[in-house]
Parts: C-alpha cells; structure tokens; sequence
C-alpha cells in the first residue's frame, strides 16, 4: 500500500534558518476567540447598571439645610468636621446616585454655591439633602457639671 506521502514521511521536520521560532503563547494567541462586537458586553453592562433619581426637598427641607449652612459659614475659622449627603449627577445615564463627603470644610462660596473641603471637593448647595456633624448635636449640660458636688 503506497500514500501520498510516503515519500516523506521519514524525513527530520523543517526548521527555518531565517525566521525565529514562534513563542507557544504567540502560536496559541493565533487561536484564541475573535470578539466581532468589541465593547458589546461593556455597553450591556452599562445598560444594567441603576441609577437613582434626584429628590425634590419641599420648602422646610430646604431652610432647614440653608440655616445649617450658616451655622457653619458662622464657624468657618474652626473648620468644622461635617458630613454632606448630595446627588451625584451621572455622566453617561439619565439620574446618578447619592454619596456622602465627610470632611473639613474649607470655605463657602455664595457666588458659585459650593461648599468647599479641604480635600477639593466641591459640594453644590442645591444637591445637598442632609448636613450631619458633631456641631449640630445638642449640648448635654449634665456632662458638664463636676461629679464631686
């Protein structure tokens, strides 16, 4: 019985004298899968994610948060440790999210309406939906009285 490739099949396997031997993670990279929709899975994970809508504060909501930002403009020498919750809009959906900052506040800027940290982050006053901070806690005046008496 003769093949085709008898005449052959007993000869040493070619090895060029020119070209470089491939690497094996080179060879098998040639076989890998082929994405034909690049940045398919990126954009449906995008479309998955939630954002939250913006909350409307009725009028009480809000002088109540502008009293709050007196007080610390009032304080602002003593660069008080305040904790912000504001909307964050988001840059690619329609809403965003609610974070929280807690920092010392650098200064108020009525012009621009930020609260500025000392971190460079600026706050606008109209995302602000909570001011939190040791300041605004009540006074115990018990704490206060010597315990000898």
């Amino acid at each position: 019985m003769t093949g085709s490739y008898d005449d052959i099949i007993d000869q040493s396997r070619h090895v060029s004298t020119t070209r470089c031997r491939m690497a094996a993670i080179d060879r098998a990279a040639q076989f890998s899968p082929f994405a034909a929709l690049s940045g398919y899975g990126d954009a449906i994970k995008e479309t998955a994610r939630l954002t939250n809508k913006r909350i409307e504060l009725d009028e009480d909501r809000k002088n109540a948060l502008s009293d709050r930002l007196q007080q610390i403009a009032d304080r602002i020498n003593e660069h008080p440790e305040i904790a912000f919750t504001y909307f964050l809009s988001d840059a690619k959906k329609n809403g965003g999210e609610y974070i929280t900052v807690s920092g010392a506040v650098k200064r108020i800027d009525v012009l621009q309406r930020l609260v500025m940290m000392f971190d460079c982050t600026g706050i606008p006053f109209d995302e602000i939906i909570n001011i939190e901070g040791r300041m605004f806690e009540p006074i115990d005046l018990n704490c206060m009285c010597d315990s000898s008496t």
